[in-house]
């Protein structure tokens, strides 16, 4: 699969134009939250979808059609938290001690087609190591590998201690005192100094981590870790670069500060509260929910040695609690957009995330639209997102229709991103 893939992309990037592709789509969800549309056919010209027309179109001399006539076609999914460089498994913790940035890059490589393969068309890198995600998002648009499009934070920006601090957990004269060019900061100006050495490495936007976290080795979980001041200096620098800023986040009075420091989204938000949710709602910011990892860390709390003993009860805790908060967002009508942490659990098993939007009370057309249009809203990309005209061929399709069955986003038959084949079984 591998070899093939690899050489089909090849083949797209070599600029020879192609007749059309019609996609004969039995049931059509086009991303903006309409009802489905019945037995259509999607016509892609290179990279672009050129019309979406009703029934099924005989193909002329020299197109290419895809019968999908018996699956439900969408818009590729875009995961808006990932962590493409790195998975937790037993012994994980021992990595960054053994792996080299090349180890890194080649893990990266697998995981990346495992995601695309999943019908994950696009995604947000959310922090890496040795800059991996930076090359691998270059390799992937030059067609030296297989992976969804990257958008990718970098390494994450952290205070001394804080959950992206790579320094937690090791004694004392290991490694050098990270400084904001390792994603460390205190104080506005090292504040500012990371975002401009996160646009000077070729990142696409900025990662903060505003409070605790659950798996760094360290105690808490939620409390808050930059002072308004620094967050402020990082949002105010990063407008200047044209760059957005997110934030990982659990407890409330982080949450807080970041929104009123102007960030753009909210990941995981455990604790928040109707407080955080108006505030939410006043200054637009989306909340990223990533149901899955917390589920995932609540079930490896139970295995006696899988994480640190500081991380366990943190994991225990806080993991549990993402989903109940995510049905009160919905429910006050915070703006959603799709992100599950992969990474923090396996690769590939993205589409988890859609269960649990759905079992907590998110119809499934609207968990399909997180990850489609508002997904894109909150990239700021355009050309992604829905199927319509103009834009972007990303296109997927599942067997059996989600709306009825939400397990059927787990069975993806087709992926196509920018107009090329990656994936038809």
């Amino acid at each position: 699969m591998r070899k093939l893939t690899l050489a089909l992309a090849l083949t797209a990037l070599s600029g020879h134009v192609q007749a059309d592709t019609l996609i004969h789509a039995g049931t059509l969800i086009d991303g903006t939250g309409a009802q489905p549309r019945k037995q259509v056919t999607v016509v892609v010209n290179n990279d672009r979808i050129a019309a979406i027309e009703d029934g099924y179109r005989e193909a002329g001399e020299g197109d290419t059609v895809i019968d999908r006539r018996n699956a439900t076609v969408m818009p590729g999914f875009i995961d808006m938290h990932t962590h493409l460089t790195s998975q937790l498994g037993p012994g994980s913790y021992m990595v960054r001690y053994t792996d080299n940035a090349a180890d890194v890059a080649l893990t990266a490589a697998n995981f990346a087609e495992k995601t695309l393969m999943a019908g994950f068309t696009t995604v947000r890198d959310l922090g890496d190591s040795f800059k991996a995600s930076i090359s691998l998002r270059k390799a992937i648009a030059q067609g030296k590998v297989v992976g969804p499009r990257v958008y990718t934070a970098g390494k994450s920006i952290a205070t001394t201690g804080g959950h992206a601090d790579p320094t937690n957990g090791h004694r004392d004269g290991l490694v050098d005192e990270p400084s904001p060019y390792d994603g460390v900061v205190n104080g506005p100006l090292e504040a500012r100094e990371a975002v401009r050495a996160r646009y000077q490495d070729g990142s696409d936007l900025i990662k903060l981590t505003a409070t605790g976290g659950v798996l760094s080795v360290a105690k808490s979980g939620q409390n808050p870790q930059f002072m308004i001041d620094e967050l402020k200096a990082v949002v105010d620098t990063a407008r200047d670069y044209e760059m957005k800023v997110t934030v990982h986040a659990h407890g409330k009075e982080g949450m807080i500060r970041a929104i009123k420091a102007g960030v753009h989204s909210i990941e995981h938000g455990t604790y928040m509260d109707k407080e955080v949710m108006d505030l939410m709602k006043e200054h637009g910011v989306y909340y990223v929910p990533t149901i899955t990892a917390g589920k995932s860390v609540a079930e490896r709390s139970k295995i006696d040695g899988f994480f640190p003993e500081i991380v366990r009860p943190k994991a225990a805790a806080i993991g549990p609690k993402i989903q109940a908060t995510f049905a009160k967002a919905y429910e006050a009508g915070v703006k959603i957009a799709f992100g599950t942490d992969a990474g923090v659990y396996d690769h590939g098993e993205n589409y988890r995330e859609f269960g649990y939007m759905v079992e907590a009370g998110m119809p499934a057309l609207e968990a399909i639209k997180a990850a489609t249009h508002d997904a894109a809203d909150l990239l700021g990309d355009t050309q992604i997102g829905t199927l319509a005209p103009g834009k972007m061929a990303d296109i997927v399709a599942v067997s059996g229709n989600p709306l009825e069955r939400i397990e059927a986003m787990a069975d993806v038959n087709f992926v196509m991103k920018a107009g090329h084949v990656y994936r038809s079984n």
